[in-house]
């Protein structure tokens, strides 16, 4: 299998660690290597892996250079031929590759996997997820993805990068921005970054019965960021959904067990707490929303819908 790297130059990591790598490349004439100064210009970079026959990308970037590649993997045709994705945990956020078990040091991840690669061992690294599709009424193009969010969740997203030095934007923004909102919403706030927005939700067709929520989000990954884990819901539908309606009960007591994926017995959906796997949900809202950390500006009466349809074959770094 020919390999191919792409290297965002602004993904938040050092000047070193891009040498490094360039160092670690020297020894592999064969990788092919692209690198980038944005995530926007990856249809570029993806015409010229699959003109040089690449079947493995790897993505030394966050989580939004890896929502571009996904997206432009899963919506053109031409791409088919990249068939396996490893990301590499090079950006201020990387849930995904944090969630597929990437070595925390994302050269040290490349030359594993270049190593296995040379050694017909890449077959053991394999890890199969689905990927979330997002389709708007309102928007050209349908977005792929891991992590779709709605409510505070969005606006904590750009309050983390209004707030934060770029450097600082990664897990320790989110975490501080989390921390702090959770704690604010056990005074129901009625304005500002934690107001409630409203939305008609359905699952799998069936409406639910709220239409304000604090926060939705969906995920097809184990674990978010911080391992957080705040989805309880069974059965086999791809999309892992959880929302928090505004007439939640007892969130200070709810939090830590949400969190966890581990809820309290009255963390329910009679009590505003809502998880399930599902095959589809439908929203029609007008608050925007986020996917793997980029920014989906609001829009009136959109019709959003998120599903699992598509796989990816993900490689572990």
């Amino acid at each position: 299998m020919r390999v191919g790297l792409l290297n965002n130059l602004r993904a938040g990591r050092s000047g070193a660690q891009v040498a490094r790598a360039l160092a670690l490349l020297r020894n592999h004439p064969d990788v092919v290597h692209v690198e980038t100064d944005s995530a926007r210009v990856l249809p570029e970079a993806l015409v010229e892996f699959t003109r040089r026959e690449v079947d493995v990308l790897v993505v030394n970037g966050g989580d939004g250079t890896l929502q571009y590649a996904l997206t432009e993997l899963l919506t053109n045709p031409d791409f088919e031929r990249v068939r396996y994705v490893a990301p590499l945990r090079g950006g201020r956020t990387n849930m995904t590759a944090m969630d597929l078990g990437a070595h925390a040091d994302p050269v040290a991840g490349l030359g594993g996997l270049l190593d296995a690669a040379a050694s017909g061992r890449l077959a053991e690294r394999f890890v199969s997820r689905p990927v979330l599709q997002v389709l708007s009424s309102r928007r050209d193009a349908d977005q792929y993805g891991m992590f779709f969010g709605m409510g505070v969740l969005r606006r904590a997203v750009e309050l983390v990068h209004r707030t934060f030095a770029p450097g600082q934007q990664g897990v320790f923004g989110a975490g501080l921005v989390t921390a702090a909102l959770v704690a604010k919403m056990f005074w129901r706030p009625t304005d500002g970054i934690l107001a409630p927005d409203k939305a008609e939700i359905s699952l799998d067709g069936k409406p639910m019965t709220d239409a304000e929520f604090y926060l939705v989000c969906a995920s097809s990954l184990e674990h978010l960021f911080l391992r957080m884990n705040p989805f309880w819901g069974s059965g086999p539908g791809g999309v892992r959904f959880t929302a928090l309606a505004s007439r939640a009960r007892r969130i200070a007591a709810a939090t830590p067990g949400i969190l966890r994926g581990r809820p309290r017995q009255f963390v329910s959906a009679a009590n505003g707490y809502t998880s399930e796997n599902a095959d589809r949900a439908t929203l029609r809202m007008g608050s925007g929303f986020t996917i793997d950390g980029e920014i989906f500006a609001p829009e009136p009466d959109e019709l959003v819908t998120v599903a699992a349809d598509r796989r990816i074959q993900f490689v572990r770094a």
